[in-house]
């Protein structure tokens, strides 16, 4: 049977822990496009944010 050579310290114990706390990112439904987005991102299809043009918009070819 497999036995631990040491005891785990809290630190490394911590470490191990600290992947449960991640949660998967949200997402918000765009006031103007219904598309879902990051909250506190630029929407990368129109390239709004907060109501004005950050980037140029994404075109489709």
């Amino acid at each position: 049977m497999a036995v631990p050579k040491r005891k785990t310290s809290p630190m490394k114990r911590g470490f191990r822990r600290s992947a449960d706390a991640l949660a998967n990112p949200t997402y918000v439904e765009d006031k103007d496009s219904g598309e879902l987005r990051r909250p506190h991102h630029v929407d990368l299809k129109s390239g709004m944010y907060r109501g004005r043009q950050i980037l140029k918009a994404k075109t489709e070819s």
